[in-house]
C-alpha cells in the first residue's frame, strides 16, 4: 500500500503533516505486510513514479480534489502528527474518512 502525506520536512524522525497548501515536502509511504518498508520525498504531490492508493491530510477542510480526480483514497488523520503515529493509526483503522 502506497501512501502520500503533505509534510513540514524531508527529515522522517522529526516530520509532522501539515495542510495541503503548506506542505513543504510530500512523503509517499510505502507499508507491506503491517510495517513501513519506506518512505520516499517529492517537492509535489504528483512528482512519484509510482501512484499513492490514498492521501492522507490533516482536516476535513483541505482541497483535495486532485486526489479525488487521480482515484486516491481520502483519509484524515486529526489527531496523529508524526509518520509514525499516522502509520499506526492507518494499520489500526483510526482515521477517518473524509467528511464532505
Amino acid at each position: 500500500m502506497l501512501l502520500q502525506l503533505p509534510m513540514n520536512t524531508t527529515n522522517v524522525q522529526e516530520a509532522e503533516i501539515t495542510s495541503v497548501l503548506e506542505a513543504k515536502t510530500w512523503a509517499q509511504l510505502r507499508i507491506e505486510e503491517g510495517e513501513l518498508v519506506e518512505v520516499l520525498h517529492s517537492d509535489t504531490y504528483d512528482g512519484f513514479e509510482n501512484w499513492s492508493e490514498a492521501v492522507i491530510v490533516k482536516s476535513d477542510g483541505e482541497p483535495v480534489m486532485d486526489f479525488i480526480n487521480m482515484s486516491m483514497m481520502v483519509l484524515v488523520a486529526h489527531t496523529q502528527k508524526s509518520i509514525d503515529e499516522i502509520v499506526e493509526a492507518y494499520l489500526f483503522r483510526e482515521l477517518h474518512d473524509l467528511a464532505y
